[in-house]
């Protein structure tokens, strides 16, 4: 475990490389990001195999930081935190492979991709509330100049978008922690600290509190209403910015809702907690039912990210040990189905046809031009449904019992997600990929003339993310094993307190 910060340093050191190696050429830049995202994924791999699951958080770094206002450099480590310690490992490796193409400014790009994603090893690791907000902040700041630059259709305001939407958020979360530092004393950010603390606040403290820090975080996460900056951003972004926005930095905003609103306010949740599965049930139904009339393909997987990342936070609502566990692996397989599917639109698909528009795919044999794309994207697909061999379908299924312990009513709703999810889906599928000879409009189906063939650093990247789903998918134990003796910590059971609102 005494490894782990070191994801954090050799992303950061990887960024100062990959910028001086862009200096000197682009294939250069390439090689140093891909060598420092497969050396934290190693060292990440590491410490999991060596890890030994128990409730609550192993402190592997703790030095005061600011002394005089109880500011400590705390990093520690439980399996939620590792779980997603090696999706973000997953992530950036994938999402370096499907950049390989980039040349416009290459080292630039991969120092920001890898900023980026030191700031969220970062917030995976933090047992320190401020430190864990520095370092959210730093994942949220490289967002902007990644889309504002790289991206394609209206980068500039879906760049502007997204940031103010994270800002907004970043400064409700500032807010309620602040105002629990002043009220616990200003002596510690401590997460266990701050969360001892709380148990004497007054009732409306609580219920203020949790408000601000969750819906902070929340919006990161794409709750309904406050999901609109995540389709703009995911269109507007370059591939590999897409695959981490929908793969790891929207769970940044579900994991602080875990870590931090619940664990710290659960007074606030009890109180809140039929509010947030409301607003989580109709984010999955509206945003399947708006990803199902969408005309452009990447909009689809928009749209398709924020639905199922309503489930993610329907399992934090229904507050018991078996939807949070789901709730977890969910953040899991999301992360790696959203990027596998967001990969093979930006870069397999648009890249060479340049169009994303369905009306056009359709004209095209795309299953014969791009047999390769074809068949991920139905693997993805099937993933994203919840089919079972795919992590999906544990993951949801979980989310869904748990859900029915705490409210019956809550689980129908969101089965009814998983009905919209099946249909956006197939039709995308149907339409994109295996369309027939001629539209609606009467066109003819366009020549099919060679596109350019799938790259061995695509086809590396895409199978590292199928591997992923389809082992999760059989043996999700994997993770679940990690994960539920983490909620067996005095933390966790102050929250799971059988889930009935």
């Amino acid at each position: 475990m005494n490894a782990l910060p070191c994801t954090i340093y050799v992303s950061f050191l990887g960024a100062v490389l990959a910028l001086v190696a862009g200096m000197r050429s682009p294939g250069t830049a390439r090689w140093v990001a891909l060598l420092s995202a497969l050396l934290a994924w190693g060292i990440a791999l590491s410490a999991a195999v060596n890890f030994v699951p128990g409730p609550g958080l192993e402190t592997i770094v703790n030095h005061p930081w600011i002394p005089s206002m109880g500011i400590r450099y705390h990093l520690a480590v439980d399996g939620i935190s590792l779980t997603l310690i090696i999706l973000t490992g997953i992530a950036a490796t994938a999402g370096i492979l499907f950049s390989w193409n980039i040349e416009e400014r290459a080292g630039e790009f991969f120092a920001l991709f890898l900023a980026l994603i030191g700031g969220v090893y970062g917030v995976f690791l933090s047992a320190d509330a401020f430190t864990l907000f520095v370092f959210y902040e730093i994942a949220i700041v490289p967002k902007y100049f990644l889309i504002a630059i790289w991206g394609s259709t209206n980068r500039e305001y879906g760049a502007m978008k997204l940031v103010l939407y994270s800002f907004a958020g970043s400064a409700l979360v500032l807010a309620g922690l602040l105002w629990a530092y002043a009220a616990a004393g200003a002596h510690s950010f401590g997460l266990h600290d701050l969360a001892t603390a709380a148990t004497h606040f007054s009732h409306s403290q609580q219920l203020g509190m949790f408000a601000l820090v969750f819906l902070g975080f929340a919006v990161l996460a794409g709750m309904f209403p406050f999901h609109t900056w995540a389709p703009t951003g995911h269109v507007a972004a370059p591939t590999a910015a897409s695959m981490l926005l929908a793969g790891v930095v929207m769970k940044l905003g579900a994991y602080g809702c875990l870590r931090v609103a619940m664990t710290i306010f659960p007074t606030g949740l009890a109180f809140w907690q039929p509010t947030i599965a409301c607003l989580a049930i109709i984010g999955i139904i509206y945003a399947g039912l708006v990803a199902l009339v969408q005309d452009d393909f990447k909009f689809v997987i928009g749209y398709s990210s924020v639905s199922h990342m309503g489930f993610v936070l329907l399992g934090l609502a229904a507050a018991n040990a078996q939807a949070v566990s789901g709730a977890v692996l969910q953040m899991f397989s999301h992360g790696v189905v959203a990027g596998l599917l967001f990969a093979v639109v930006g870069r397999m698909v648009y890249e060479r046809t340049h169009t994303r528009q369905l009306a056009d795919l359709r004209a095209m044999p795309l299953h014969r031009l791009l047999p390769f794309a074809a068949a991920v994207f139905v693997v993805a697909g099937l993933a994203s449904m919840g089919m079972p061999g795919f992590s999906g379908f544990p993951a949801e299924l979980t989310i869904l019992i748990g859900t029915w312990k705490t409210s019956p009513l809550w689980a129908t709703f969101a089965a009814a997600g998983v009905l919209v999810a099946a249909a956006f889906t197939l039709r995308v599928i149907q339409v994109s990929f295996f369309g027939s000879a001629s539209i609606a409009d009467g066109r003819k189906a366009a020549p099919a003339h060679p596109l350019p063939p799938i790259t061995l650093a695509e086809k590396a990247g895409a199978l590292v993310l199928v591997a992923s789903t389809v082992l999760i998918g059989l043996k999700p134990d994997l993770l679940l094993d990690w994960i539920n003796p983490a909620l067996q910590s005095p933390l966790f059971q102050a929250v799971l307190k059988g889930g009935k609102p």
